[in-house]
C-alpha cells in the first residue's frame, strides 16, 4: 500500500485517504452535495487505483489529483468534478503564492526575478544550497555598504539609519546597484566594482601583464575595458629580433580566448571593451574583426573617432594614419570609406561602436590627471587607466503617480540623493585587486548612475518614443537627474 506522496515542492508527506475524502466532500458541498459516505467511497476507489498503478513508485500530488478527477467524471459526478478542479486550482495558486512569499523573504519580486536571483545572486553553501532569500540579500548589501559612513565619523546609530535607507531604496526597487555589489557585499570577496580600465603597453610584458590582471578581475566578478591603440601595427619590425609585430587584432584574439574560460565571479561570462583609434594603421582590420559573427564573443569593440576624422568625413577628404610606436605618418585613408565600413558593420553585427574621444577628453573633469583612451565594457563610463567604476540604476517606473500622468519629482530627488550616497560608499567598501586600481579609483571616485524603464515611462505617459514631446521630457528628466546627483556629490565632498 502507498505510504507517502510527493508534494509540489518536492518533499515527501504521509499519504492519507481521509485527506482525499475531505477534498472530494468539500468540492461536493459547493454544489449542494451532502453525502460524506459517498465521498469516502470514491476515495477508497481512488486509493485502489493508486495502489495498482504506483505499486513500485511514489505518486505525486498531481497524480492523485488526476485520478480523483477521472473517477468523479466516470461516476458522473460532473458538477463535483468541476468544483474539485476549481478548488485544486485555487489551492495550487495559494500554495504557489506562499512559496513565492517565502522565497522573496517578504519582498515583492516576480517569480522570474526570484529564479534569476537564485541562479546568480543569492549566497549558497559548498553543496550549492541557498543560504539566503532575496530580503536577506538586500539586507546584507545595505548593512555592508552603510558601514562606510563610519569611515567619516558616523555613529552606530547613524550608520543603522543609513542601512535602513539603503534597504528601502533597494527593496522598493527604486534603485539597484550593479551585480557584483549584490553578489559580493558582506562576503569574503567584497569585489563590488563593475568595471576596470587597464592599459595595454606595447611590449610582451605589458600586454600579458595586463591580460593577467584582467583574468583576476574577471574571476572576481568585474568586466574590463582596453585600448589597443598603443600597439604597433601588424607587420611592423620588432626590436632587435628578426620578426614582425602581430598587431592589435591578433592580441585582441588572445585576450578573448583567455578570458573566455573565466566566468565573472563564477556565475556569468565576462564582458570587455576593446578600442582602437581611427588613425591607427590597422583600423580597417579592427573594424572588420567581428564580421564573421563568430569571433570575439566576449568583446564589444569601438572606434575612437577623432575630431580630425569626423571633419574629414564631412569634407570628403583623406586623413593620416599614424604608427603609435614613433608617432610618424605611415599612410592615408579616405575618411568616408572608413566611415562607410564602420556603418556597414555596425548595421550588420552591432559592432563597432563610435567613441568621440576628443569630445570625451574635453568634457572630462579630471583632464589634468591624464588622457582617456577607452571606456568600461559597455561604453557608458570613460575611464583613465587603472580606474574602476561602480554602477547603479534608477527604476523610472517607480516615480510616476498612480494615474500615470506626472513624475513624482520629490521622490525622484530623494532617491537620487540616496543612490549617490550608496554608490559613493561602495567605492570605500570595495576590495580592489591591485593597489594601482584602488589609488586611481579613490582619487577621482567615479560612479555611474543610470536609469531603467525609460521606454516604459514613455508608454505610460502616452508619449511617442521619437516625438518632440518625448525629447523634451528626456531633456528635462536627465537634466534633473544630473543636477540632483551633482548636488549630493558636492554635499558628500564637503563632509568627506
Amino acid at each position: 500500500n502507498i505510504k507517502n506522496i510527493i508534494k509540489r515542492d518536492g518533499t515527501l508527506t504521509e499519504f492519507s485517504l481521509h485527506k482525499i475524502a475531505d477534498s472530494i466532500f468539500r468540492a461536493a458541498e459547493t454544489v449542494g452535495g451532502k453525502d460524506k459516505a459517498l465521498a469516502i467511497e470514491i476515495a477508497h476507489d481512488v486509493v485502489a487505483i493508486l495502489n495498482q498503478k504506483y505499486a513500485d513508485t511514489t505518486p505525486s500530488a498531481e497524480n492523485v489529483q488526476d485520478i480523483v478527477e477521472r473517477m468523479l467524471i466516470e461516476k458522473e459526478h460532473i458538477k463535483t468534478a468541476k468544483a474539485y478542479i476549481l478548488y485544486q486550482h485555487k489551492k495550487n495558486e495559494e500554495q504557489a503564492k506562499a512559496r513565492q512569499h517565502y522565497a522573496q523573504g517578504g519582498l515583492n519580486f516576480s517569480q522570474e526575478a526570484i529564479r534569476i536571483l537564485e541562479r546568480r545572486y543569492l549566497l549558497k553553501d559548498m553543496q550549492g544550497n541557498l543560504t539566503e532569500n532575496p530580503e536577506q540579500m538586500v539586507q546584507r548589501a545595505a548593512k555592508n555598504i552603510a558601514y562606510a559612513d563610519t569611515f567619516y565619523g558616523a555613529t552606530n546609530t547613524e550608520m543603522k539609519a543609513t542601512e535602513d535607507i539603503f534597504f528601502s531604496l533597494m527593496s522598493e526597487l527604486r534603485f539597484l546597484p550593479n551585480s557584483p555589489t549584490l553578489m559580493n557585499a558582506g562576503t569574503k570577496t567584497q569585489q563590488l566594482s563593475s568595471c576596470v580600465v587597464l592599459p595595454v603597453e606595447d611590449s610582451m610584458k605589458g600586454i600579458f601583464g595586463t591580460l593577467h590582471d584582467a583574468a583576476l578581475i574577471h574571476q572576481r566578478g568585474s568586466g574590463t575595458g582596453f585600448s589597443f591603440s598603443r600597439l604597433r601595427p601588424k607587420g611592423d619590425p620588432v626590436g632587435r629580433n628578426i620578426g614582425v609585430a602581430s598587431g592589435p587584432v591578433a592580441f585582441l584574439g588572445v585576450f578573448d580566448a583567455a578570458l573566455d574560460v573565466i566566468k565573472q565571479g563564477g556565475v556569468r561570462p565576462g564582458a570587455n571593451m576593446a578600442v582602437l583609434r581611427v588613425d591607427h594603421p590597422d583600423i580597417l582590420r579592427f573594424i572588420e574583426c567581428k564580421r564573421d559573427k563568430k569571433s570575439l564573443k566576449n568583446f564589444n569593440i569601438s572606434v575612437a573617432a577623432t575630431d580630425n576624422f569626423m571633419k574629414a568625413v564631412e569634407q570628403d577628404r583623406e586623413y593620416f594614419v599614424i604608427n603609435p610606436k614613433n608617432e610618424k605618418y605611415v599612410g592615408k585613408l579616405r575618411a568616408r570609406d572608413v566611415f562607410s565600413v564602420i556603418v556597414q558593420n555596425a548595421w550588420k553585427i552591432g559592432d563597432p561602436g563610435l567613441l568621440f574621444i576628443d569630445e570625451i577628453n574635453r568634457k572630462h573633469p579630471a583632464k589634468n590627471l591624464g588622457e582617456i583612451e577607452t571606456t568600461n565594457q559597455c561604453g557608458e563610463a570613460p575611464l583613465l587607466p587603472y580606474e574602476g567604476c561602480v554602477l547603479g540604476s534608477l527604476n523610472l517606473n517607480k516615480f510616476l503617480n498612480k494615474e500615470f500622468t506626472a513624475v513624482n519629482w520629490d521622490l525622484l530627488h530623494t532617491t537620487i540623493h540616496e543612490a549617490v550616497h550608496f554608490l559613493d560608499n561602495v567605492i570605500d567598501m570595495n576590495n580592489y585587486p591591485k593597489p594601482e586600481i584602488e589609488e586611481k579609483t579613490k582619487r577621482t571616485r567615479k560612479f555611474g548612475l543610470g536609469v531603467m524603464g525609460f521606454a516604459d515611462v514613455l508608454v505610460k505617459l502616452k508619449l511617442k518614443y521619437d516625438s518632440e514631446q518625448a525629447l523634451e521630457f528626456a531633456d528635462t528628466l536627465f537634466s534633473f537627474i544630473k543636477n540632483a546627483a551633482y548636488e549630493k556629490s558636492q554635499q558628500l565632498a564637503q563632509l568627506r
